[in-house]
């Protein structure tokens, strides 16, 4: 068998393959990432990579012109080495993380002294906690055993001590090396205190926790310090704008994303041979790339890590654990299971010592998950007598209505349009990804502005919204998306799919080409806001209300934090509310991972949540179809919906004439 050396530019990374696997391959299997939504089956054409050195075997591609492919250019999913090659991999297909690290140092829009403010009546008390004992030594009138020696001590202050036998093995050497002098870690379970680890001295105040937010799109995680913390103490903040008790940050794209966009071309990728065994390994290397950084940046031993809490998507939470998910996207949907036990993390594969587990947040549905659950929680919601509808918008619209006493939830496909997919300029939320624009209502000319100020090199979710509202507002298009022609706008002109608006001009661009808006892109944004609202109108039906009885509007995710509240309604994908009805929580995920991991009065709390939620399934309820089409024009088919939006553009209409 052939093997060739492939080298990887900028990362001057060399690894070694046979001609057998693709340039995706083996990207995947060493962690370098290339952009890939498609699964590598060539259609979504962004895995783009240029050959500088070595013989390939790739075809021809309509992604890529021909002028492209003279200079080098290939799909890595469709290109094998038959020699050594260095391969440089273009800055438009890399998977940035400047944005991340942007998401990061913003990923509690709420400080979390207002986190007090959405949740009351709680006091840190985590589950999983540490206890220094000064034994006293065995003699010969006290001669029992160790264990019962150590259990002794611990059941003057507990009751029903249970101890773990991976414990009982390394306790009489610990023992007798620290003089009697231990730290133990325990754990309050459902049938009592266990305890999981032993360790020499007194390390109790040396006790944290890490709470993961698994997304489809990327994995966010924070380090707590358990042992030092207090309600107060949550109140204070650093220089970095986080709270004392929260000692590090990080987040990282999900690997998983190079085997699909959304989850159901995951589950479509588990069912090939090895699929589900790849998709769960390459999460998990994600996972444990944040626990390292987490690590890194705190300074935290990982000795001293006592616990984990997992958040995730039903889906993702399936493939985290390695469970097959191939019933979520077959009718009736019924996932494997909705209620996880605590997880021995090693055995999943994450990087922490043997006697940590995994609290998993329990699912709804095959579409509501547990960062939903997670979201509920850390928002407070299950608490108040408002009645409150909470979002999460992403490439799976997820939405919650209630209060403390009911509480009804449903999803709806929102496709990637929010994440930049399916857009032809589309990028995730990177450097050089246009989030800000403004159209000179006389000139019709743009202002752009990109994340991290670089040249423009593609459009994000915000973007994409600011782009279609300033459209819609400077009457360039009419309320079904389609540019007016009439104008003499030399920025609308028709392009290779149809008319588009200029935004960039070649030489103004990272990519040397222009970009462009085009109705198609227009399309794929009113299918998407037509879903989210669709799905919020059914959800208030089903519970014999309108947007107008609505107390407050919480909006989660990563996405939130760059929208403008403005055009989001202007073009329909939020209702006309008053602008105090609203709230942006960012990361509603990790806000209720956090709360659990602070207090273990909301263990049972977590559970009622999931048990009380509603599942309103959208596939099979005729109603929504008919809320879809009726939101997929700008704002609405019903203006009565959007009365300041419509008085607006009307007056805009005016000025013209």
């Amino acid at each position: 068998m052939n093997r060739f050396k492939v080298k990887f530019l900028p990362l001057d990374r060399i690894y070694t393959t046979d001609g057998d696997e693709t340039i995706l391959d083996v990207a995947m299997k060493f962690g370098v990432h290339i952009n890939a939504s498609c699964g590598g089956n060539a259609s979504c054409g962004k895995c783009k990579i240029k050959v500088v050195e070595g013989n390939i075997s790739s075809p021809l591609h309509p992604r890529i012109p021909k002028w492209e492919y003279d200079a080098g250019f290939r799909l890595a999913c469709m290109t094998r080495p038959k020699s050594d090659v260095v391969i440089e991999i273009p800055f438009e297909s890399q998977i940035d993380r400047y944005a991340l690290k942007q998401k990061e140092r913003a990923s509690l829009i709420l400080s979390p002294s207002d986190l007090g403010e959405l949740v009351k009546g709680w006091e840190v008390d985590p589950a999983v906690f540490k206890r220094y004992l000064e034994l006293p030594p065995p003699s010969g009138e006290d001669n029992v055993s160790d264990l019962d020696r150590l259990t002794r001590e611990l059941r003057q202050t507990f009751n029903g001590i249970s101890v773990d036998f991976r414990v009982i093995t390394k306790m009489s050497r610990i023992l007798r090396e620290a003089n009697w002098k231990v730290t133990v870690t325990l754990v309050l379970t459902r049938k009592g205190y266990k305890l999981i680890n032993i360790e020499p001295g007194n390390t109790a105040d040396k006790n944290y926790s890490i709470v993961i937010d698994i997304g489809t799109t990327t994995v966010c995680g924070q380090l707590l310090d358990l042992a030092n913390c207090s309600v107060f103490s949550l109140k204070e903040t650093t220089g970095n704008g986080r709270d004392v008790c929260t000692l590090a940050e990080s987040s990282d794209y999900n690997a998983q994303i190079s085997y699909g966009e959304d989850v159901i071309s995951r589950i479509m990728y588990s069912q090939k041979k090895g699929g589900l065994k790849k998709l769960q390994e390459s999460v998990v290397n994600t996972i444990n790339g944040v626990i390292k950084e987490l690590l890194d940046i705190s300074g935290v031993d990982v000795g001293y890590i006592s616990h984990l809490v997992f958040a995730g998507n039903t889906t993702m939470t399936h493939l985290a654990l390695g469970l097959d998910p191939k019933y979520i996207m077959l009718s009736p949907y019924t996932p494997t299971a909705t209620f996880i036990p605590p997880v021995r993390a090693i055995h999943l594969g994450i990087n922490v010592k043997d006697h940590v587990h995994i609290y998993i947040f329990p699912c709804v549905a095959s579409y509501v998950g547990g960062d939903i659950v997670a979201g509920v929680l850390g928002s407070g919601i299950f608490q108040r007598d408002k009645t409150t509808l909470f979002m999460d918008i992403g490439t799976n619209g997820e939405i919650v209505l209630g209060n403390r006493d009911w509480l009804l939830c449903t999803s709806c496909s929102a496709g990637p349009a929010f994440e930049g997919g399916g857009i032809k300029f589309g990028m995730r939320a990177g450097r050089g990804a246009i989030e800000q624009v403004r159209i000179n209502p006389s000139t019709y000319e743009p202002m752009i502005l990109t994340i991290g100020r670089s040249k423009p090199m593609g459009i994000c979710g915000s973007g994409l919204i600011d782009i279609v509202s300033e459209l819609t507002e400077t009457g360039l298009i009419d309320q079904r998306g389609k540019f007016i022609r009439d104008k003499g706008i030399k920025r609308i002109r028709e392009g290779e799919s149809g008319y588009e608006y200029v935004l960039c001009y070649a030489p103004e661009t990272q990519i040397n080409r222009d970009i462009v808006l085009t109705e198609a892109d227009i399309d794929n944004l009113i299918r998407a806001k037509a879903a989210i609202y669709g799905g919020c109108k059914i959800l208030l039906e089903s519970a014999g209300l309108t947007f107008q009885d609505l107390d407050m509007v919480i909006i989660a995710g990563g996405f939130g934090h760059y929208i403008s509240l403005e055009k989001a309604i202007m073009i329909g994908l939020l209702p006309e509310l008053a602008e105090d009805k609203f709230l942006f929580v960012g990361n509603g995920s990790l806000l209720g991972a956090r709360l659990l991991s602070f207090s273990q009065g909301f263990l049972g709390e977590t559970e009622r949540i999931a048990r009380t939620m509603t599942n309103v399934e959208l596939s099979n309820n005729t109603r929504f179809m008919d809320e879809y089409i009726a939101a997929m024009f700008i704002p609405h088919t019903d203006q009565g919906a959007f009365p300041k939006v419509m008085e607006r553009l009307r007056a805009n209409r005016e000025k013209e004439i």
